[in-house]
């Protein structure tokens, strides 16, 4: 299997049940060290619920990247520019910037807006300040379409994602 973001050859390098049900392959890549799974031939499942009800640690995350972004936002950019949620769940971010008086929008295919409601993103040519990208990339079927997707919307990305660790699991 060729690598999502540099196209080198992967390796199997284990297997792990997603959803309870499904034995998935993963494959490492030792170009660039990205890891991915098979074809996700589950994500329409999976996606059906977008937020895991095992997830305790969601709005705390959530808190947490808004503190963050609201101090990069006043240091680096334009804080009355918009701004745009990537990949936003059901709006927890997108909501707690705008309590913080940014102007922050929500953009998700995959997940209902639950708590930004009335701050979608309505246009893709509109361009953004920034963009944030929390806990999605490691989501992301087509990365490197995903990124270009994103820089549409803006020149500046603001996101996070899990590091693996030296030892792979």
């Amino acid at each position: 299997m060729k690598c999502k973001i540099c196209n080198y050859e992967t390796k199997n390098i284990f297997s792990a049940k997603i959803l309870n049900k499904y034995d998935v392959k993963y494959y490492y890549c030792n170009n660039c060290g990205f890891l991915q799974t098979e074809e996700p031939y589950w994500l329409k499942e999976a996606y059906s619920n977008p937020i895991s009800i095992i997830d305790t640690g969601i709005m705390a995350r959530n808190i947490g990247s808004s503190k963050i972004t609201a101090v990069i936002l006043y240091l680096f950019f334009n804080k009355y520019g918009k701004f745009l949620d990537f990949a936003g769940g059901y709006g927890f971010l997108a909501r707690l910037m705008r309590d913080m008086g940014f102007d922050f929008y929500w953009h998700d295919p995959y997940s209902p807006n639950l708590v930004a409601r009335g701050f979608e993103s309505k246009s893709n040519s509109l361009k953004y300040e920034l963009i944030t990208s929390f806990e999605s990339f490691e989501h992301f079927v087509e990365p490197i379409q995903e990124f270009e997707n994103m820089i549409k919307f803006s020149d500046n990305i603001l996101f996070s994602t899990e590091l693996l660790p030296s030892l792979i699991p």
